[in-house]
């Protein structure tokens, strides 16, 4: 696909995209399996928030876009615990913050290099075996140890519904997540500032929304399917 042509396709999509969104919500580009020329595109249009699932291509990516230095990068996928050294060099945003331990050694090597990365932490509002994270009981019962991570900045909760859901319900885990946000902001925390809402991706950002979201990740929305973009 010429250049020019990727340009065109991915302008009209982004205008459409961003006639449904309210200027409050940030639109994260997921570049997952995406081609360094699609990537540029979208920086050509304005976009300059990027997401990534995995260390490796998000490195060798971030190498090649060198020169794109107002970029900010998102890391969107799970974290191993051995990985996040690595994931702290290059991202300055993680949604994807999903147990304790590893939020013990993020705050230990964040000390160390004397930064504090933005957090999300990854909530799972209804049963999921795909998907990491807390249960509500679970990071209830946990809020008060994050609350203690100096080093974190943690600023929101990512949350990703069961694949197949109907509408309604995907709805309705996105209100219990804005819920469960505004439940947390209340409480008189030291660190913890849950003001982000990470939630809907390509077939359900509308309903993510509707509901509160203050960020959405679109891949597929955004620049077609994989097979077009590499």
């Amino acid at each position: 696909m010429s250049n020019s042509l990727l340009l065109d396709q991915l302008a009209e999509r982004l205008q459409q995209i961003r006639q449904t969104l309210p200027d409050s919500v940030k639109l994260i580009a997921v570049t997952k399996q995406v081609s360094i020329e699609a990537i540029q595109a979208a920086y050509e249009l304005g976009l300059r928030d990027f997401g990534e699932s995995r260390i490796q291509e998000a490195a060798t990516k971030q190498a090649q876009l060198a020169t794109l230095t107002d970029v900010t990068w998102h890391l969107i996928g799970h974290l191993q615990t051995n990985k996040a050294a690595k994931a702290l060099e290059l991202f300055p945003w993680i949604h994807s913050l999903d147990n304790l331990k590893l939020a013990d050694r993020l705050n230990q090597l964040a000390a160390s290099r004397s930064i504090k990365p933005k957090i999300c932490l990854q909530v799972k509002i209804l049963p999921d075996p795909n998907k990491s994270g807390w249960t509500v009981p679970e990071l209830l019962a946990d809020l008060p140890t994050l609350d203690r991570y100096e080093h974190l900045e943690i600023v929101g909760l990512m949350v990703i519904p069961p694949y197949g859901l109907p509408d309604a319900e995907t709805l309705a885990v996105f209100e219990q997540a804005s819920e469960l946000a505004q439940q947390i902001q209340q409480q008189p925390w030291t660190n913890l500032n849950i003001r982000e809402l990470s939630m809907g991706m390509s077939e359900d950002y509308p309903l993510a929304v509707q509901a509160g979201a203050t960020m959405i990740r679109l891949g597929r929305t955004l620049f077609g399917s994989r097979a077009s973009t590499t």
